[in-house]
């Protein structure tokens, strides 16, 4: 049986391997992150994390929602990526931190929202994570879950057959948030994006 440190370890690997040419590899995400930022529905100095941030791709439009009073915060479990970050000079956009979505460095209820683009399917224990992610945003505060593809889209690019126990299918995550602190408001899954709102619940 794996334990949570090697499924970490894989999701580590996995991203730092792919890291430096990741940007390049998608870079019409763009508009599609920006729609998905804007559902959050932020205002000028509002508190906002992204969790799994990667190479910070989110970055710039959470900083241009909140404007220059609001906080960013970008968290990552890989270095690779959050270098890669600072590379493209998003660390301008928002304090990067190495740590795990798990056991966040914050204040409970010190967010008003979380963006997380591609998080949920690389966590070890979703349910636990999204616990945790409940815990630092305030409630009545937002999180987005968030894929630049749509699940049929991204399980044809994967070469895999979506099932229905699929975590991201919407029966699945409405429970999944449900159980965590959470209450699905909408849910968008076509071929261009995939998009989940959910409020934290008191």
């Amino acid at each position: 049986m794996r334990s949570m440190s090697d499924d970490h370890t894989h999701v580590q690997e996995f991203f730092t391997a792919r890291a430096a040419d990741w940007d390049r590899r998608f870079p019409d995400d763009g508009p599609a992150y920006a729609a998905a930022v804007a559902g959050l529905g932020l205002r000028e100095g509002g508190r906002v994390l992204d969790a799994g941030c990667g190479t910070g791709r989110a970055l710039p439009w959470l900083r241009a929602a909140v404007g220059p009073s609001g906080v960013v915060v970008g968290v990552d479990l890989t270095a690779a990526m959050l270098r890669e970050a600072a590379r493209a000079g998003r660390d301008r956009d928002g304090a990067l931190l190495l740590a795990d979505a798990a056991a966040l460095p914050l204040r409970a209820s010190s967010l008003d929202a979380v963006f997380a683009a591609g998080l949920v399917a690389h966590l070890p224990d979703p349910a636990g994570t999204l616990r945790e992610i409940a815990r630092v945003v305030r409630p009545g505060g937002v999180l987005a879950l968030f894929h630049p593809i749509g699940r049929a889209a991204l399980a044809a690019r994967q070469g895999r057959t979506l099932t229905p126990d699929d975590l991201r299918a919407e029966p699945n995550l409405r429970a999944l948030l449900a159980g965590s602190g959470w209450r699905m408001t909408s849910y968008t899954d076509e071929d261009d994006r995939f998009l989940a709102l959910a409020t934290r619940v008191n």
